[in-house]
């Protein structure tokens, strides 16, 4: 038997990936939009600005708004600490650093009813003094850093091992302080590394649905997040109310897609040509 050209094998395995692409990511998102706009622009718009939508689309951006700066920090916070020092524990950091990769979004929301629910362990304290956190904002607010505090850190940390400590350690034999060191030499040296986490933070704080599920009580208008709203909308049998929502989560994400490659394509040439 001839064997198969190196040519061939190229092509029959990029045919096979845009296959697999088009059938499991493009066909799904042109049915998403399709469906959207099946009755017609009007329809599709009346669906975004109905005041439940409205609602579900403030409460999506104030969550990520709070969460992504704060996996920001501590993403940084992390990674600069367990690439440039020892200290005791710092394997057991890591490993929880990677525990929202391994914890069902479910379990986590259980975790959170069981610890601030009124039958919970910090329960009787917040019903006494008029806190309330599960079933509110507050608790898909911790339901959502929970699950996207991950991606910042290890976005940072191979990038951070790789460069090494001898910038830093440049920097501070020069006279500089650690503040000094750290946003003048650690924070450029990882800004496109930081600018990937916080994309993928943000995406996947709008679209999560497993933990925020579980502590949002679905209080429509009040705690619904957009793809909670696009559930219930289903449930409902409004599909293109349900779909228009799941196209602008869809053109969110399509929108991250986007950034994330223009400034690969903007820096990382410069980067590999000015050895940075």
């Amino acid at each position: 038997m001839k064997p198969v050209s190196s040519g061939g094998v190229r092509a029959a395995l990029i045919l096979a990936t845009l296959g697999f692409l088009a059938l499991f990511l493009f066909l799904p998102l042109v049915v998403v939009f399709t469906e959207a706009l099946a009755k017609g622009i009007e329809a599709y718009a009346l669906a975004l600005v109905e005041p439940d939508a409205l609602s579900a689309i403030r409460l999506t951006l104030t969550v990520a708004a709070i969460a992504v700066p704060v996996n920001l920090v501590f993403g940084v916070v992390a990674a600069w600490a367990i690439t440039k020092f020892e200290f005791p524990g710092k394997s057991l950091l890591i490993t929880l650093i990677d525990l929202p990769f391994s914890v069902s979004p479910v379990v986590a929301g259980l975790i959170y009813v069981l610890v601030f629910g009124a039958q919970g362990w910090l329960g009787p304290w917040l019903t006494e003094h008029d806190i309330q956190i599960v079933f509110a904002v507050p608790g898909i607010v911790l339901a959502t850093v929970f699950v996207t505090f991950p991606f910042v850190a290890r976005e940072l940390i191979p990038l951070m091992l790789e460069q090494g400590s001898a910038d830093e350690e440049a920097a501070l034999s020069l006279g500089a302080s650690g503040l000094q060191t750290f946003l003048r030499v650690t924070l450029p040296n990882v800004r496109w590394g930081l600018l990937y986490g916080v994309l993928l933070c943000n995406a996947r704080a709008m679209g999560e649905f497993g933990a925020v599920s579980v502590v949002s009580g679905h209080l429509r208008g009040l705690t619904n997040t957009m793809p909670l709203h696009v559930e219930i909308l289903y449930n409902e049998y409004n599909f293109v109310a349900a779909f228009a929502v799941a196209s602008l989560l869809a053109a969110l994400a399509l929108l991250t897609l986007v950034l994330k490659s223009l400034v690969e394509a903007r820096f990382h040439p410069h980067e590999r040509r000015t050895g940075s």
